[in-house]
């Protein structure tokens, strides 16, 4: 106990005065630690060193007993009733079991009938045992009240002073040390013999009952794991009572033995012997459970079989590991200290009912060391990081870097193995910084009439996360537009103020603007963080003065004029005004849109002239209205220009005289109800210059009143129909005399045409009746179908005709047969070749034909054969088969004569078709034709024919030079 009151004062001794985060921390852990435990002493320094400030989360909970193994030292002598395991406040010394549910009904059950346990968990004897020599271990099982599962622990009872040798990791270490026992190695130096139980029976009452003895429960064989050997390494030894009498045969069975893992244990069959073969691991299996039996040499079983417990002894061989090698957390700047940032962990794989998987947790540095070294501390055993210290802030440093050291066997560095995980700690943003102006006053210009213009920059400094809601700014204009002109919008990319002009500013109003701006975040400022002094400035606005186009006053601009009014007349002014008042300039006026083209205005003063009579009831009035734009433009620098609409109401006047409807109508003949026609007016003009009207028939001709009456249905209808029983069919043109009621009224006399047919009984006029009232007698309609039948003959007459002269046409051919016609080679090619020479042409064509009744046909003179004749010809003689010049003479020269003298011939020529003939020809020289065969030939005359000529001139002009 006085250590620990040492323990204290050296806490107090050493954290008096001293202002560290060490010794803070040591101060709230002492009062603390008085806090819970009052003024009572300390019972050890487990306790003590478990004290945290932080109460870290309990782990959770797993069903079982707190050890698997118990080591328990009385004294020599043991008196019935005594407690051996006693509910204290040390988990070593009572069967500690907790089944996850609260259950109060938990049986326990002792293997060794010499002791029991009691349903609170403590240990105590059934009767005296006066003998200790050698310890005792016996087994005790647990079943819960709600689970069909079985617990186990082994106990193991020890004279005091004389420890047992029992591997480290199954005797709590604590206890070990409390009571000065020295720990030994794993292994027995005399293997133990295990025996085959018997069965006794005694006395247990004074009428003879007889009561069974329970059997012998083995217990557990402890392994370590990861033994060096040698191997095989015997483990115990099975014994049976019977093996003097007998040969016995051993063997074991199970998951170890001939199940897998196969041949990790065997057994020697004679001696009964049994051996591990290779080193264990905990990790992959942790207990095994094994049958041994004896048999004799046939093979019969001696006796019954035993279960045999081996539990694997866990050493410390695995380092804790981290489930990640780096961890990532936050925590708010301006956190208070004892603050949750985060939590790291690691796993072992050895035995963490034991100090091998116990881990516990410490902070081996922090980067950077501001503000002080220790600005976090962690839960030792669940691996929580905290707060310890106030000061964080982003803005000078946004992360930390945490190494964070994992430690089993309970943290002791010197026998534990340990590992390192990185913990990186971001230190996320609060609104802790309010933005700032750059500057108290600002500046900016900006042209009147004007819109969506950035006139001014703000600029801001805020120190928080850039582009988050604790940095983005917010303009607000507190004074200054008290008409809303400007709006602050504010610039994403930097956070910039962009004074913008959304209405319209006017130099001769305003010339300047003084503005307060303040600026604040979008994200309320963190708590007892004040506001910024420099969060408003002052911004000035200067107006430049531009030409403004003229305005008129109202527009667009109404007058109200009666229609008709001559063209001359003044209508209005239509003058506009100059904005700029503090510039002199000129307005000019000028006509922009006039539909009619009935006004004018004056260039000076904007005077409204007529210059053609205003009408209503134009096409380019709408609703009584005649609109004009006119444009007012000054002299300024650049000019200016503006619009403005006229609009004329035109009152309405009665200069439209009513127009009778409908135009045509149709009766019947004979007087009956449904002889009559419903008639009405329309007239241009408007209210009141239109109806009631007024319908009348005219005096002149008689006819019509005697045939035809008027009656006024309603004021704007009126019904004609016949006055006599009987009018003939026909087309009757009546006159009605239409007034309206205008002041004064105007009239019209109009027509209406009145077909008068015959009707069936329905009233409707019949297909004769029709035609007879359309006006054509019996007579006419006999002469018209005369003179269809008339020109139906005359087209059937002209279409045999034409079909005769082509018959006519084809049974005529030509004198020349068509395919040896030389003049189809001629006109097709075009070509010159070398006349008649290079050609096989048979010129016995050209001359007369003998017969010559194909053209007999042909006038007096004409001898031409390409051309059809159209008329009688006299009969030629016939001439000679053989060729003579003179019938070629003749017959060129009446085809000549015949085209000079026939004004309608076609326009092609005889002379022609044989224009040339080449040298050598049969046919001889056409040359000697009116020509004298003496004498030169004068060619001058070729020069005065044109350029075609020219070279003909050339050839056979020049007299005697040539």
């Amino acid at each position: 106990m006085s250590e620990f009151h040492d323990l204290i004062t050296s806490n107090k001794l050493r954290c008096r005065g001293d202002s560290s985060h060490e010794a803070r921390g040591e101060r709230l852990k002492l009062r603390k630690f008085k806090a819970v435990r009052g003024t009572a002493g300390i019972p050890n320094y487990r306790e003590w060193k478990n004290v945290n400030i932080h109460q870290p989360p309990k782990p959770p909970c797993r069903p079982g007993f707190s050890e698997s193994f118990y080591t328990v030292f009385v004294s020599r002598d043991l008196l019935q009733g005594q407690y051996i395991l006693k509910d204290t406040t040390l988990s070593s010394e009572r069967v500690k079991f907790d089944d996850c549910q609260h259950s109060k009904s938990v049986d326990f059950e002792s293997s060794d009938p010499n002791f029991s346990v009691r349903p609170d968990g403590s240990v105590y004897a059934e009767q005296e045992v006066a003998n200790l020599s050698d310890p005792v271990q016996f087994m005790v099982t647990a079943r819960g009240g709600h689970d069909p599962h079985i617990w186990e622990t082994t106990v193991k009872l020890a004279l005091a002073g004389h420890p047992p040798s029992v591997p480290v990791s199954q005797v709590n270490i604590y206890t070990l040390l409390k009571a000065g026992t020295k720990v030994t190695k794993a292994w027995d130096s005399n293997p133990r013999v295990i025996k085959f139980p018997r069965k006794h029976q005694r006395s247990s009452s004074a009428n003879g009952l007889r009561r069974q003895k329970r059997d012998w429960v083995i217990p557990p064989i402890n392994v370590p794991e990861n033994s060096r050997g040698p191997f095989p390494q015997m483990l115990v030894r099975i014994r049976s009572d019977q093996d003097l009498e007998k040969g016995i045969r051993y063997s074991i069975t199970g998951a170890g033995a001939d199940q897998p893992p196969i041949d990790v244990y065997n057994i020697d069959p004679v001696h009964g012997k049994m051996f591990v073969t290779r080193p264990l691991d905990r990790e992959e299996r942790a207990s095994y459970h094994l049958r041994a039996h004896a048999v004799d040499m046939n093979g019969n079983k001696v006796e019954s079989p035993i279960d045999l417990y081996i539990y694997v002894i866990d050493m410390n061989d695995n380092r804790p590991e981290f489930q990640n090698q780096v961890y990532n957390g936050s925590v708010a700047e301006g956190s208070k200290p004892g603050t949750l940032v985060m939590q790291v962990t690691a796993n072992d794989s050895d035995d963490d009912t034991t100090a091998n998987g116990m881990v516990r947790y410490r902070i081996l540095s922090q980067t950077p060391h501001m503000p002080i070294p220790n600005m976090f501390t962690i839960n030792s055993e669940t691996g929580d990081i905290f707060t310890v210290a106030a000061g964080l802030d982003r803005e000078k440093v946004s992360q930390y870097t945490i190494i964070v050291q994992a430690t089993d066997m309970e943290g002791n560095l010197n026998f534990g193995l340990s590992n390192t995980a990185t913990a990186l700690i971001s230190v996320t943003d609060i609104n802790d910084n309010p933005p700032e102006l750059t500057a108290r006053t600002f500046s900016g210009e900006v042209p009147e009439n004007r819109v969506n213009v950035v006139v001014a920059n703000l600029t801001v400094i805020d120190r928080d996360q850039p582009h988050s809601p604790n940095w983005a700014a917010q303009y607000r204009i507190a004074s200054g537009d008290p008409q809303g002109h400007f709006l602050i919008r504010t610039n994403p990319v930097n956070n910039d103020g962009m004074v913008t002009v959304v209405k319209p500013v006017d130099y001769e109003q305003n010339r300047a603007f003084m503005l307060t701006v303040i600026v604040s975040n979008k994200a309320p400022l963190a708590s007892g963080i004040q506001s910024s002094l420099q969060s408003s400035a002052g911004v000035t606005i200067s107006v430049q003065d531009v030409n403004e186009p003229p305005v008129f006053p109202s527009n667009p601009k109404s007058i109200r004029f009666e229609e008709g009014v001559p063209a001359g007349t003044t209508l209005t002014v239509f003058a506009a005004q100059d904005p700029d008042l503090f510039i002199h300039q000129t307005v000019r006026y000028s006509k922009l849109s006039d539909p009619a083209n009935w006004l004018r205005i004056n260039r000076t003063n904007g005077q409204i002239t007529t210059m053609a009579v205003l009408d209503r009831e134009s096409m380019y009035v709408r609703n009584n209205i005649y609109e004009a734009t006119f444009l007012a433009a000054d002299n300024g620098s650049p000019p200016a220009s503006g619009t403005g609409t006229l609009q004329i109401h035109l009152i309405d006047v009665n200069d439209n005289a009513p127009v009778l409807l409908p135009k045509e109508a149709q009766v019947c003949e004979r007087a009956s109800p449904r002889s009559r026609v419903n008639i009405t007016a329309s007239d241009a003009d408007a209210d009141p210059h239109v109806g009631p009207f007024v319908f009348e028939l005219p005096s002149y001709p008689p006819s019509v009143r005697r045939n035809w009456t008027a009656s006024r249905i309603s004021g704007d209808y009126a019904q004609l129909r016949l006055r006599i029983p009987y009018l003939d069919a026909g087309v009757y043109e009546v006159p009605i005399i239409v007034s309206d009621s205008g002041n004064p009224p105007l009239s019209n006399r109009s027509m209406i045409k009145v077909k008068v047919c015959p009707c069936d009984d329905n009233g409707d006029c019949t297909t004769t009746g029709a035609v007879a009232a359309a006006g054509l007698g019996t007579g006419a309609i006999i002469a018209i179908l005369i003179c269809i039948i008339i020109l139906l003959t005359m087209v059937l007459v002209f279409v045999m005709w034409m079909k005769r002269r082509e018959k006519e046409r084809q049974a005529k051919p030509l004198l020349i047969d068509p395919e040896d016609d030389v003049r189809d080679n001629i006109l097709k090619y075009d070509e010159e070749g070398g006349g008649e020479e290079d050609q096989d042409y048979d010129l016995s064509q050209l001359q007369q034909p003998e017969a010559l009744d194909h053209i007999i046909c042909k006038p007096t003179g004409v001898r031409r054969v390409d051309e059809r004749p159209v008329i009688a010809e006299s009969q030629y003689p016939i001439r000679p088969s053989l060729p003579h010049p003179g019938d070629i003479g003749d017959f060129i020269n009446d085809g000549l004569r015949a085209a000079d003298n026939d004004p309608t011939a076609p326009p092609y020529d005889s002379l022609l078709v044989f224009d040339y003939e080449g040298s050598g020809s049969t046919a001889g020289s056409v040359s000697s034709l009116n020509s004298s065969s003496s004498g030169d030939q004068d060619y001058d005359y070729l020069n005065d024919w044109g350029p075609r000529f020219k070279k003909l001139a050339d050839l056979y002009g020049g007299g005697d030079d040539d």
